[in-house]
């Protein structure tokens, strides 16, 4: 029953997503529009919360204690980064968000700041260099 609530929470919220990005256009240049990329992705996911519905797994159960608390730490620090990516700029709260979930997956505190140092600059590179998607590298906190 367990994966079942969880497909179908699955399918409402990427039929949502994909239902949201109707609503994005753009205004020349791109044949695509910015609503390819959440079509991409909740069209998929909208076909695997159905097949968890259709056909859940036999040993499900629910996480104890630890493991929610550790899920509700996860949506805090996601939350957090939404509302601290435009004052802080991307870079900073990118590499805040990737030490924190590191740390919180129970990687090893050196690798976890060092994976973080070198992706967060990295991902601010690919998204706003090489895919044209503007970033704000520092944010308003920083003048």
């Amino acid at each position: 029953m367990t994966d079942r609530v969880a497909g179908l929470a699955f399918v409402l919220l990427a039929a949502g997503y994909v239902w949201l990005s109707a609503g994005y256009t753009a205004s020349f240049g791109d044949p695509l529009g910015p609503a390819i990329f959440p079509r991409v992705v909740g069209i998929p996911a909208v076909v695997l919360g159905l097949a968890l519905v259709i056909w859940p797994g036999h040993n499900a159960r629910w996480a104890g204690r630890d493991g929610m608390i550790r899920q509700a730490a996860a949506v805090a620090i996601l939350i957090g980064y939404a509302l601290l990516l435009e004052p802080l700029g991307f870079v900073p709260t990118s590499f805040a968000v990737l030490l924190g979930l590191s740390l919180l997956m129970q990687a090893p505190p050196v690798p976890a700041v060092l994976t973080a140092a070198v992706a967060a600059p990295a991902l601010y590179l690919l998204f706003d260099r090489v895919m044209g998607l503007p970033l704000p590298l520092l944010g308003t906190a920083f003048g």
